[in-house]
């Protein structure tokens, strides 16, 4: 007879065999990237920062005037404001700005609501996040006669959180929770009713709607400085709380109960998140109008270049987001000169085909 198999006693873990693999979710659990991963995570890191750097020169240089580079290098270093071209980078400045605001408020908020929700179809524009605030700020025009961004932020704060609310509350209704698809069409279908609300109110005043006309398409020109300065505390703050929620995420892919067992707790967790989302998603909107689509594009494309680890997609998405908001604004500016394309409209070009691949990708999966 053979030896008889030891059972370990009751209480005593049983080792797990190096050979048994993980669970695709457990490698982004531990520290963030080692080795040939970590190599890679920081190359993509330093690609991004120089993509972000060219991307603020083209916003400084292309317009309907085009400034060679050492002379924009001359007037950020010795400002004159009587020459032409030193007042055009001067006028740029701040409408680059705005956009590094917007774009890395959007592109982070976006990839925390895809990690919160567990839905590669999260973003402030499809899940009627952006149309909340939109109809809150018209709302405000419309009643107390708000002007500017300082009036607008709060507006936009408060309808940013009802439209999540209620969208998920929707969503979630049924025996099969927030899918990704019930999401979607959850968000879809609140943006329709909000923006009839906001047709509604616009149509009765021709004040309010000239107000509203060239903030309703997502633009970056004509900022100020106190208007990015109205915001950038907040979406300082938002950026701060939704940067150390990475280990939160990841916890979270794995299901509400792993997260539960590795000591997380997935309900205060999403709370904290939603707070981060909200101050980033109402401050974008509120400087620049409702624009989408980056809230969709950066963490795909991010995850495809670093994998799933928040830790790095968070930190990552502050770069590639702006870049991508400040490539397709200076597209906007030369592609109908003299006119000009607001960045708004770019984005969504861009952003429409990878929303359609999300969506049939999923499809596939699910059959």
């Amino acid at each position: 007879m053979g030896a008889p198999a030891l059972t370990p006693p009751l209480g005593i873990a049983t080792p797990v065999p190096s050979a048994v693999p993980l669970p695709p979710a457990a490698g982004v659990l531990g520290r963030p990237g080692r080795g040939f991963f970590a190599v890679r995570q920081l190359a993509w890191l330093l690609a991004l920062a120089a993509a972000l750097a060219a991307a603020v020169l083209m916003s400084l240089a292309f317009g309907a005037r085009t400034v060679p580079l050492p002379i924009v290098f001359d007037a950020l270093a010795h400002f004159e404001p009587a020459n032409g071209d030193h007042a055009v980078v001067a006028s740029r400045l701040v409408r680059t700005v705005a956009g590094l605001v917007v774009g890395a408020s959007l592109g982070l908020a976006g990839t925390s609501m895809q990690g919160v929700a567990r839905n590669p179809l999260a973003d402030p524009g499809i899940l009627g996040v952006n149309a909340g605030a939109s109809l809150a700020v018209v709302a405000g025009i419309f009643f107390f006669g708000a002007a500017g961004v300082s009036s607008y932020l709060w507006f936009a704060f408060a309808g940013s959180a009802v439209a999540a609310v209620v969208v998920y509350g929707v969503a979630s209704l049924g025996r099969s929770g927030a899918t990704p698809v019930k999401l979607a069409l959850a968000g879809a279908a609140a943006a329709a009713g909000m923006g009839s609300l906001m047709s509604a109110m616009l149509v009765t005043s021709q004040d309010s709607l000239e107000l509203f006309r060239t903030w309703q398409v997502g633009a970056l020109a004509g900022k100020s400085w106190d208007a990015v300065g109205a915001v950038l505390p907040f979406v300082t703050i938002g950026a701060v709380i939704l940067l150390a929620t990475g280990r939160l995420l990841n916890t979270l892919a794995l299901g509400d109960d792993m997260a539960r067992g590795l000591g997380h707790r997935p309900g205060p967790g999403r709370a904290v998140s939603a707070v981060g989302i909200v101050l980033l998603c109402g401050s974008a909107t509120a400087l620049a109008g409702p624009i989408g689509f980056i809230g969709l594009v950066v963490p795909h494309l991010l995850r495809g270049l670093v994998g799933p680890d928040y830790r790095w997609l968070l930190p990552l998405s502050l770069l590639a987001a702006p870049a991508i908001l400040l490539t397709a604004d200076v597209a906007g500016r030369v592609v109908l000169l003299p006119g000009e394309v607001p960045a708004g409209i770019l984005a969504a070009l861009i952003g429409a085909p990878v929303f359609i691949a999300v969506v049939r990708r999923g499809r596939r999966a699910e059959l």
